[in-house]
């Protein structure tokens, strides 16, 4: 392996740490007041700092000790396609724009639904009438389960299209 591709990878590596870390700072300014079984706020965000911190160090050591073995060789095109990531960012911010207008369910349809197209887009698959309804189709199964269980199930105020809390 060449020296080049252990730096690369070791500073992969080193990033992933240093968001283990940043997110460990973030989570002490978190209350730790116990709640509902004894779980605080904070004990989500300190298990997902452990796990970065935990995997940070494991990239490092292994880029350290000979880099990522039996990686395959990189698949799909040697640069990027930015149609594709404005499609996947249009996604993002108009679920952000709109989901206190429309609601959650028809925002993360909308988000699917573009984020979708430009996947599709990369891949060169074709785009028609029937694929769009049934990418807007599968983004509200995905999202209205989704909107119950955090509105119904667990009593988290999402957005709603309507003051009946099922849209």
């Amino acid at each position: 392996m060449s020296g080049g591709s252990k730096a690369v990878q070791s500073a992969v590596g080193a990033g992933v740490l240093l968001l283990g870390l940043a997110l460990a700072a973030g989570a002490l300014q978190i209350p730790a007041a116990a709640g509902y079984g004894g779980v605080g706020p904070n004990f989500l965000p300190w298990v997902v700092s452990v796990a970065l911190a935990v995997c940070g160090v494991a990239i490092v050591r292994e880029a350290r000790t000979g880099g990522f073995r039996n990686m395959d060789p990189p698949s799909g095109a040697a640069r990027a396609w930015w149609p594709g990531f404005a499609w996947v960012s249009a996604g993002l911010l108009a679920n952000a724009a709109l989901i206190t207008t429309i609601g959650f369910l028809l925002s993360c349809t909308l988000c699917y639904l573009l984020a979708v197209q430009g996947l599709r887009r990369a891949a060169g698959q074709p785009i028609g009438p029937r694929t769009l309804v049934i990418d807007a189709i599968t983004g509200a199964a995905i999202s209205a389960p989704v909107y119950w269980l955090f509105t119904k199930f667990l009593a988290i105020n999402l957005p709603g299209l309507t003051s009946t809390g099922w849209i």
